[in-house]
């Protein structure tokens, strides 16, 4: 077959991968926008120009035979770089538009990220953002997302990182908790205090601190575990005890005077991480919706939470 024929072939070819994914001809041919006799017929035309069965056909559905499979297969790579080309041209050229799929933990979502994109929003009309806001640490690219907010330790080397800002533990507890309980002044007084933690699987809990060259790690306990940090925050402010926190969480509440800060004078370390990234899997081609998000994040939320 001489290549003038193969490439009005192309289309055929194509509609041949709708049908594989669709399953019907009903959906394919809603998917591509024709009729299904459309679909049918330049399936058929495809088979009599390869020369052999590429679907077969039930009364409930459809699947492609062995050869059928192999053809879809061999040209899925190359429909794909042609949609991601487009794509890039189409970014480049005009308005910056679609869908834009973000997952973050949910205290910092709900303080920190959510405030800020209605801005955002207002800024690029034709973009629209999916934010599914959980503590529970997804697979980005197999569950489809663009971004993640990661308050972590470590990035997989597969993905793309900015960092959006740095951040720090710390210990607070309201006026009322500290006169009834009294005022740590040495960590080691935090053994006579209820402690509000993040519980880190079995181990017993422990909070770890540095000032100059010293180094403490104080076994603590209390009433109150809990892995998100806005339900820690909360108990806090009902004077169950000393939580520690990210400083995004109890940021709030310390500059409204609901909380106070508690051994301020030491450091915490290893409870939380102290950068928050904004993370992608690794792909050539960035849509330019991805790309502003990232830029607006990065601008409000470069300088952190000053306490």
């Amino acid at each position: 077959m001489e290549s003038h024929e193969i490439e009005k072939l192309w289309a055929h070819i194509h509609w041949l991968s709708v049908l594989e994914e669709q399953g019907t001809y009903t959906a394919a041919a809603a998917r591509l926008g024709v009729s299904k006799s459309v679909v049918s017929q330049h399936l058929s035309d495809l088979e009599k120009a390869t020369g052999t069965q590429l679907v077969t056909r039930t009364t409930r559905s459809v699947r492609l035979t062995d050869a059928g499979k192999s053809l879809t297969r061999e040209v899925r790579s190359a429909y794909e770089h042609i949609a991601r080309s487009f794509s890039s041209v189409r970014d480049a050229a005009g308005t910056v538009q679609g869908l834009v799929r973000v997952t973050a933990p949910v205290a910092f979502a709900r303080q920190h990220l959510v405030p800020h994109l209605a801005g955002f929003l207002a800024l690029y009309p034709q973009v629209r953002v999916h934010l599914d806001v959980s503590d529970a640490l997804s697979t980005i690219a197999a569950d489809g997302y663009d971004l993640a907010v990661r308050h972590s330790f470590r990035i997989p080397e597969t993905h793309v990182a900015w960092k959006l800002c740095t951040t720090t533990s710390v210990l607070v507890a309201t006026r009322t908790y500290l006169q009834r309980a009294g005022e740590p002044q040495a960590p080691d007084d935090l053994a006579r205090h209820s402690c509000l933690y993040y519980p880190r699987g079995n181990e017993h809990p422990a909070w770890a601190f540095e000032r100059g060259t010293q180094r403490l790690t104080v076994p603590i306990t209390g009433s109150f575990a809990t892995n998100n940090s806005e339900a820690l925050r909360d108990a806090a402010l009902d004077h169950l005890g000393i939580a520690l926190l990210p400083d995004f969480s109890a940021h709030a509440a310390l500059a409204e005077g609901l909380l106070v800060r508690v051994l301020a004078d030491w450091q915490l370390t290893g409870a939380f991480a102290s950068e928050i990234y904004l993370v992608r899997p690794y792909s050539q081609h960035v849509p330019r919706a991805v790309n502003v998000l990232v830029n607006y994040l990065r601008e409000k939320l470069f300088h952190g939470f000053a306490l």
